[in-house]
């Protein structure tokens, strides 16, 4: 799993924009050719070598050294650039994780023949070249994938906002290794079956980076991303098919529009041209150069926003008011601005008086909610009879309407009732909530253990977390959370009965690494519960533990993947949370 501006920026926020001029250089086949290359090929005896002394050069010669250093210097600036450009994509990140899709769609024959060639970076389409194309797939990014036309059909064209058996018409702005990315110009031929136009809600679809199915059914969405969990374990988990369980169906979020609790909309200061063209003092009014708003499908400039139909009532109130004061004082604005709105409970004494007793249903819908703009400041989030407080700038999950569901799920894999009258089960007592944040599955959870713990490197989430135990009445000692060292994180649960514990571990994208993955070994609990906002890591990590138990010295005991599912936090984009249950047996 996550925030939706930092998946946004993650996944679309494509500065490749920039290097188009390059683009077109390596489009028209361009090659350099220069005397320091023939040089350095050269065998040593057949090189040039000026045989003079220092002392003889007069500053003319030691002017023209001097320039031959410096082209030195700027060709091999440029093959540095270029061996940068074409560097293989980091494991599990955003372009690996299209390259596999890439590979798929094209068939591993033809990829390995264009990799022996040689060939693999060489673009048979122009910049800005236009043409028609049939969509095959969808990536697990959420763009469409095509293959060129013949003969150009060992290339794949990938275009945002189209679908499988669209015949649509793009335009290339930018390639990589046996791809190139295109504008979606036009759908000549839709695929009526999927796409819905009357669904769209919002008018910047289309342009937006920000969603990619709304003109999908909700039913649709989640079968696709029921499918980039199934090829996250294809791709990236290492594990036979026969160790990977049927991916259940994605669990669907309550609320599909207006769920989003946090936007972070941006804006740039004026330019140095209006500044010196326009009067600060001429017009109230907004400048054509303004926006206001989130980034425009793969380009870095920012289209202007007036309202964002995922978000939350109370945050699209709140922008209205936050653009008219920036229009009124954008001349004192020095540089750009990335601003924070997130949705938040008022704090007053009737809400305090609701945490220690129930509250009827009327009571629960006259809480109040403001908008926070200040990222220092508390924001306060209800969970079912739960309360949470952090500040603005820490993490915390930006779909409040599917955490009930999300932890019941979570709960339910722990005590499943399957096993429940199992003699051989024994009953988990004691949980272990690594990366515990501020403390939501701990808190959510902790009237079903003896003994909870949330494990955390940030002191600051450890102070909310232990400050959330104690707004919700939590008994003393039942609940706690504790400062663990990286290189010996679960030490600080040692007391804990492994057959009786359970883990619940949900990081950041990048997933875990591999340090703390052999503590999870050796720590061998009952029940690991892997929640992720990134399924391709989590795939990646899963497998790591299952090869790290297969070699382990105690053969008797190994895990097992019991189930994997989706979770929708996102709706209308192409973005997927993933919970693994696995069991030990």
């Amino acid at each position: 799993m996550t925030t939706f501006l930092r998946a946004l920026r993650a996944c679309h926020y494509r500065p490749h924009r920039l290097t188009r001029g390059v683009v077109i250089a390596m489009s028209g086949q361009v090659r350099h050719h220069s005397v320091s290359d023939q040089e350095d090929t050269a065998p040593a005896e057949k090189r040039p070598r000026v045989d003079v002394s220092e002392a003889n050069l007069t500053p003319a010669s030691t002017r023209a050294t001097s320039s031959i250093g410096q082209g030195q210097k700027k060709q091999h600036a440029r093959k540095e650039k270029k061996r940068k450009k074409h560097a293989i994509p980091e494991p599990c990140s955003t372009e690996d994780v299209l390259w596999h899709d890439v590979v798929s769609l094209l068939g591993s024959e033809t990829v390995d023949q264009k990799i022996a060639q040689g060939v693999e970076w060489e673009s048979p389409f122009d910049f800005r070249e236009e043409l028609e194309v049939t969509v095959s797939a969808l990536s697990s990014n959420g763009d469409a994938l095509a293959i060129g036309p013949d003969p150009r059909n060992s290339w794949v064209i990938v275009v945002p906002f189209a679908l499988p058996g669209e015949r649509v018409r793009v335009r290339v702005y930018r390639s990589s290794r046996l791809h190139s990315f295109a504008d979606l110009l036009e759908v000549v031929s839709p695929n009526l079956e999927l796409r819905g136009n009357s669904r769209v809600r919002c008018k910047y679809f289309g342009k937006c980076s920000g969603c990619q199915y709304q003109m999908l059914s909700y039913e649709s969405q989640l079968d696709i991303k029921r499918n980039v969990v199934i090829k996250a374990y294809q791709n990236f988990s290492g594990l036979i098919e026969s160790s990977i369980p049927t991916v259940l169906p994605t669990i669907g979020s309550p609320l599909q529009y207006n769920y989003r609790t946090k936007i972070t909309p941006h804006f740039e200061a004026a330019p140095k041209r209006a500044r010196q063209t326009e009067s600060a003092d001429a017009s109230t009014s907004k400048p054509d150069w303004l926006k206001i708003g989130f980034n425009e499908i793969g380009k870095r400039t920012v289209m202007d926003i007036e309202e964002c139909p995922i978000a939350t009532p109370v945050l699209n109130e709140a922008l209205g008011r936050i653009r008219k004061d920036i229009i009124g004082n954008i001349w004192s604005y020095k540089k750009g601005v990335s601003l924070l709105l997130r949705d938040s409970i008022k704090a007053n004494p009737a809400n305090e008086k609701a945490m220690s007793s129930d509250t009827d249903s009327q009571s629960q819908e006259e809480e109040s909610h403001i908008c926070i703009t200040d990222p220092k400041a508390i924001v306060r989030e209800k969970v079912g009879e739960k309360y949470f407080e952090f500040p603005g700038h820490s993490f915390f999950q930006n779909n409040n309407s599917i955490l009930v569901p999300l932890t019941d799920y979570v709960r339910d894999a722990i005590f499943p009732t399957s096993l429940k009258h199992s003699p051989d089960h024994q009953h988990p007592t004691h949980l272990v909530d690594a990366y515990c944040g501020s403390g939501l599955f701990s808190i959510m959870l902790c009237s079903h253990f003896q003994t909870v713990a949330g494990i955390e490197l940030s002191a600051d989430s450890i102070k909310f977390a232990t400050h959330n135990a104690h707004l919700n009445d939590i008994p003393e000692g039942r609940c706690t959370f504790r400062a663990g060292d990286a290189a010996n994180i679960f030490s600080v649960v040692s007391e804990f009965p492994r057959e009786k514990t359970a883990l619940i571990i949900d990081p950041p994208r990048k997933g875990c690494d591999e340090n703390f993955i052999d503590q999870l070994v050796a720590f061998r609990c009952k029940t690991v519960v892997y929640v992720s906002c990134n399924v391709h890591t989590q795939a990646r990590d899963v497998g790591m533990i299952l090869d790290k138990m297969g070699k382990s010295a105690d053969e008797k005991a190994r895990y097992v993947v019991e189930s994997l599912r989706g979770f929708d936090l996102f709706p209308q984009t192409a973005h997927v949370e993933s919970v693994a249950v696995l069991r030990l047996i």
